[in-house]
């Protein structure tokens, strides 16, 4: 804004010296100085409520909040975002967005995601939450307006994500329409389903860990009869189970079988060398290549 202050309205050469002076001459100096005041108050306090800060004036609390006031032409170097620390909990699980851009949650049991504050339809949002998984047995769900990017997210099913592994993983969230819809972006996992480098190595008697999603060979030794289970994987997923050492059979409980009309089937293997590539397809698991094991 133009300033209204006018120091030519301050006659600086009167009075004269030497000579006498028109009292008005006194008053109108005295006048426009005053109103030069006035406006110089109203200004600085104009700029006290909208201006950005470094620090707090005195006697204030800092406050650089632009209400949606747009930032444009900017260079920005050393930005952070701020956390917000959600600590350790199960239930329902609130993502404020004007808590941080950055958000952590460590599972006690199973989570449900919910969704609040995000910006208006028209303006885009962004918050990563990192969820450290401490139990396999804990799940998290995601609100139903989380549909865009659900495809791609390793043990996800109907609205839920499931884990064969503890640790912590990262998600983005976005949404550029008030939260009507989000999408989820996995900041942390392969996205790609083959996983061809990785193996996993299953061994001893009775229940064994489940069957994981997040390698590609599976390799099993039995010590005495032995059970596990293969949950539902991700559209295109291969997976290979083999035995390479056995004292006794092996009977894996396969969830969404291609083989079977609905439901879940097993795959026994009984003998050191047997193994099966399966491919999930469609929501199902398909077998599309066998040496020697049972399905059921």
């Amino acid at each position: 804004m133009t300033s209204s202050i006018n120091p030519n309205d301050i006659d600086g050469a009167y009075p004269v010296a030497g000579q006498d002076n028109d009292s008005q001459g006194f008053r109108d100096n005295f006048t426009n100085t005053k109103t030069n005041f006035q406006y110089a108050a109203a200004e600085i306090t104009d700029l006290q409520t909208k201006v950005l800060l470094k620090a707090a004036l005195t006697g204030t609390t800092l406050n650089n909040d632009m209400a949606g006031s747009p930032l444009t032409s900017a260079y920005i170097a050393n930005f952070s975002a701020k956390t917000a620390i959600l600590g350790t909990t199960s239930g329902t699980v609130t993502v404020n967005y004007v808590s941080g851009h950055y958000q952590t949650v460590t599972t006690s049991g199973s989570i449900s995601l919910a969704f609040t504050n995000v910006p208006a339809a028209g303006s885009f949002g962004l918050v990563r939450v990192a969820i450290t998984v401490s139990s396999t047995s804990h799940t998290v769900t995601l609100p139903a307006a989380v549909s865009v990017g659900t495809n791609n997210l390793q043990g996800y099913n109907a609205g839920v994500i499931s884990y064969d592994e503890t640790g912590t993983y990262t998600y983005d969230f976005t949404t550029s329409d008030g939260g009507s819809t989000i999408s989820v972006f996995d900041c942390s996992r392969n996205m790609d389903p083959i996983y061809l480098p990785s193996n996993q190595a299953l061994s001893g008697t009775g229940a064994l860990d489940a069957v994981s999603l997040a390698t590609t060979a599976t390799y099993i030794g039995t010590t005495g009869s032995a059970t596990s289970t293969l949950n539902t994987g991700t559209d295109g997923q291969l997976k290979t189970i083999m035995m390479s050492a056995r004292v006794a059979n092996c009977v894996i409980t396969v969830q969404s079988a291609g083989w079977k009309t609905s439901g879940t089937g097993t795959i026994t293997l009984s003998a050191v060398g047997q193994g099966v590539t399966l491919q999930y397809i469609n929501s199902k698991w398909y077998a599309v290549g066998n040496n020697g094991t049972t399905f059921a």
